[in-house]
């Protein structure tokens, strides 16, 4: 393993969800001249692992970390990914470090990645750090949200888009439990934009290069903004004729059960997400539609195994040197892997979900609903709809319903065991 740079002098701040262990970034920001230098530490997975070992050959197997409500299933050992290489509040670690200078538009100028050992000063939740932020009174997250601002104009412009996309959660009340979409915080979206300024200078990075490994997404299909477009209407999201797609969806915030469906809707719009690795020039399709650009993910190692090769492939660009054999060896099977991964990731998710519905919805069989239609797959001879409260999506068979439809619901039947729950029209 190389040197490290010394770089402890930079009160590096962790922000995270509440009871997070596994942090794989933190950040630090400074004026430099007309513009900003960012500072990112990333957890240096590559320190603790051998290639080919035992940990990288599980790793591989596993692919991501999987969450749900009472546990974690790690990529790697939790001495890994909760301790040692975690960039935890008080410690000082191994990190792959980058530096990115920003003009005063916030477009990236230079970068440079290199193995340090840094200091994280604090750990602190979204919400603290928006309280923060709102109080005026700490200059490094201040720079966060100016930052932040900058990269989402920048992504405007781009016609990129991220979702301000909401998550579904059980909430207490009264003793009884119900199932709402979170609310989102402004320095979510200011902190996902350092990751994916990140991606950015990565990928293209790597693509200039002719070596290395992209996150890609096809541009949204005409059909599919057209059945976007009626799925708004039926849910009373005004969506006017003459602003396009992403113009528009920076506008949506999941405040409103209607809104958080409609941004669910618009997020599965983009179809077709995957990898892909080169080792010998420039593949023929690169980018990544949604975000508008050549993108990478090497952002979060702890928890994705793709991230561990690109910063591989990336320390070695950023030193003039050859990047090492076996990350290169590893791109033609990366894609499939990965692939695998999101498919169990996926499927858990939905597992989850589909669960709690099923305990919210219990105490109420015979009751009524409100809900839309926001789907009719004929193919499938399914129609897919939105309960507005709570926050339920449930099929049915598609027999006389309309898209865009307002329908009046009765709950008729709950399985907890098939996590099934089924609604009857009431004409």
């Amino acid at each position: 393993m190389t040197d490290r740079i010394d770089a402890r002098h930079l009160p590096f701040i962790a922000v995270d969800p509440p009871g997070a262990t596994d942090l794989d970034q933190a950040f630090h920001a400074e004026v430099n001249g007309d513009g900003y230098r960012v500072h990112y530490a990333i957890a240096d997975v590559g320190a603790f692992i051998e290639p080919g070992g035992a940990m990288d050959r599980e790793a591989r197997e596993r692919g991501t970390t999987l969450y749900s409500p009472d546990l974690r299933t790690p990529l790697h050992p939790p001495i890994v990914s909760e301790d040692r290489a975690s960039l935890l509040a008080g410690t000082e670690k191994p990190s792959v470090l980058w530096t990115i200078d920003l003009d005063a538009r916030g477009e990236p100028s230079d970068w440079k990645l290199e193995r340090c050992t840094v200091r994280i000063a604090e750990a602190i939740t979204y919400r603290e750090a928006q309280d923060r932020i709102d109080a005026g009174n700490d200059p490094v997250l201040s720079l966060l949200k100016t930052i932040g601002l900058l990269r989402q104009e920048r992504e405007a412009d781009r016609g990129g888009v991220s979702l301000n996309l909401p998550a579904q959660e059980v909430v207490e009340r009264d003793g009884n439990y119900a199932l709402e979409y979170d609310e989102s915080i402004p320095v979510e979206g200011w902190n996902a934009q350092i990751s994916l300024l990140t991606g950015i200078v990565a990928g293209t990075a790597m693509y200039e290069a002719g070596v290395g490994i992209l996150r890609t997404l096809p541009p949204t299909r005409k059909q599919d903004l057209r059945k976007l477009r009626r799925q708004a209407r039926a849910l009373a999201v005004e969506w006017p004729d003459d602003v396009d797609y992403s113009d528009f969806i920076r506008t949506v915030t999941p405040d409103t059960p209607t809104n958080s469906a409609f941004l669910l809707k618009a997020a599965r719009s983009f179809r077709g997400a995957g990898y892909i690795g080169f080792t010998s020039g420039q593949p023929d399709f690169a980018e990544h539609g949604a975000i508008a650009s050549i993108y990478a993910h090497v952002t979060a190692p702890l928890r994705r195994l793709v991230d561990r090769f690109g910063i591989e492939i990336l320390l070695a660009l950023s030193a003039g040197t050859e990047p090492p054999a076996w990350a290169i060896e590893a791109l033609d099977e990366l894609p499939s892997l990965m692939g695998r991964a999101k498919s169990k990731d996926s499927a858990l998710e939905r597992a989850m979900v589909d669960f709690a519905e099923t305990m919210v919805l219990a105490p109420h069989i015979g009751e009524e609903f409100e809900g839309f239609v926001v789907d009719v797959d004929k193919q499938r001879d399914r129609a897919t709809i939105q309960v507005c409260d709570p926050a339920v999506v449930s099929r049915m068979k598609p027999d006389g319903l309309e898209l865009a439809e307002e329908l009046r619901l009765r709950l008729t039947a709950v399985d907890t065991s098939k996590r099934t729950v089924d609604f009857e029209v009431l004409r």
